[in-house]
């Protein structure tokens, strides 16, 4: 059962549930704070379950800006044919060859960059390589690092590129607390934007006191609450800068294992995450964060049958409706041990896509945008499910001024 949160006037929340409604929007379809009048049966009172048999969605008025970065989007994607939508879906690593020339052929979305990628280039051989890139792309791509800092870093272990490494959160925290961090981050995003990247696979949301779990490294190192206020610093400086940012893991990689290299059940309950995992992805969410990349861990209290990428539950239940995220969702990337055993490379991406992934982070593909394509074709995916993604991405890339 599918539900929807509206937020009246004096601040109550209230869930209904929407199976079954008549759903009538604007021009501007869902945004966040746009006015609704909801037609349902049921109590509203502590523990009812509404049934809504119509909602409304009004537009916002003329002169609210999200509302013209909207229309904008909506716009463009009224005149983009089905391949260019479906290729805004995907965020690709970078091919080592014919980037440019395959950027073009399928209209992809952006690339995401690895250390290879970089290795041994000038400041300016960088930039010469993005600049072919977008040149080759009708629509400006994103162009996307894992730059976390610590053990993940592209960009700054070349030293053409930087004089040494980025710090881990960890360690800028010990030498100067919070402020270290945002001026850490701020010159973060002035390096990537230099070389013109406008992605930054950053920050890492999981919480991990433990120094054996896998994630630990990359993590913040402590409790959620402090984990919560360094997400927070850290999106509201990528905002100022203009870099997107991308919260990961969700919902929480915890003390588990690795997705990398094979499947991964969390068998942890829901009061775990609830009062613990999700609070640096709500602090992130209130900072204003661009992405949420969800992992392929299998959240058994939650959805014990499937990754959490591939998982309705974890994108509508969760993170649409009981978190309110409104942003762009990606999956974590799908040629990954954990998620690429629970079926074929064209079917995952298809059903990444039914489940709410708005991008799909991937290798392979030239194999599954055709995939995607065909099962548009076949009306296994709904045209309307690709438009609000599309329309989701370029908003963004609106707002980080891409486009």
């Amino acid at each position: 059962m599918h539900t929807v949160l509206v937020e009246a006037e004096d601040g109550t929340e209230y869930p209904f549930h929407t199976d079954g409604a008549q759903i009538i929007t604007g021009l501007t379809g869902y945004i966040l704070g746009n006015p609704v009048t909801v037609y349902y049966t049921g109590e509203l009172d502590f523990g009812g379950s509404p049934i809504a048999s119509k909602i409304i969605v009004y537009d916002l008025p003329e002169n609210n800006p999200d509302a013209q970065i909207y229309r904008r989007a909506l716009d463009m994607v009224a005149t983009m044919s089905v391949e260019q939508r479906v290729g805004q879906m995907f965020i690709a690593r970078c091919p080592d060859e014919d980037a440019a020339r395959k950027a073009s052929q399928y209209m992809l979305g952006g690339y995401i960059l690895y250390g290879e990628d970089f290795e041994n280039k000038s400041r300016e051989e960088v930039k010469s390589m993005i600049d072919e890139y977008q040149s080759a792309s009708d629509i400006p791509m994103f162009i996307g690092v894992d730059e976390e800092g610590g053990t993940v870093n592209r960009i700054s272990v070349n030293e053409n590129l930087r004089d040494e490494p980025f710090k881990s959160p960890q360690e800028l925290y010990e030498e100067g607390g919070f402020e270290l961090i945002a001026s850490d981050t701020r010159e973060k995003c002035k390096l990537l934007k230099d070389l013109g990247i406008n992605l930054n696979f950053a920050p890492v949301c999981d919480v991990s006191t433990d120094p054996n779990d896998f994630i630990y490294p990359r993590s913040f190192g402590a409790d959620a609450h402090s984990t919560s206020e360094y997400v927070k610093t850290v999106v509201e400086v990528m905002k100022e800068e203009g870099v997107g940012s991308v919260l990961k893991h969700f919902p929480g990689c915890g003390g588990n294992g690795d997705t990398h290299t094979s499947v991964v059940y969390d068998e942890r309950p829901i009061e775990t995450f609830e009062e613990s995992d999700f609070l640096p992805f709500e602090a992130g969410i209130a900072a204003g964060a661009d992405m949420i990349l969800v992992s392929h861990n299998v959240v058994e209290c939650i959805d014990p049958e499937s990754p959490a990428s591939l998982s309705w539950d974890i994108h509508y239940d969760i993170l649409r409706n009981e978190l309110g995220f409104e942003g762009v969702i990606i999956t974590d990337e799908l040629s990954m041990e954990g998620v690429s055993e629970f079926a074929s490379d064209e079917d995952i991406a298809v059903e990444a896509v039914r489940v709410g992934n708005d991008m799909l982070c991937c290798t392979d593909f030239e194999t599954q945008i055709p995939a995607v394509i065909d099962a548009i074709n076949e009306h296994e995916l709904s045209l309307d499910t690709i438009n609000d993604a599309v329309v989701r991405i370029l908003v963004l890339k609106i707002k980080l001024g891409i486009l």
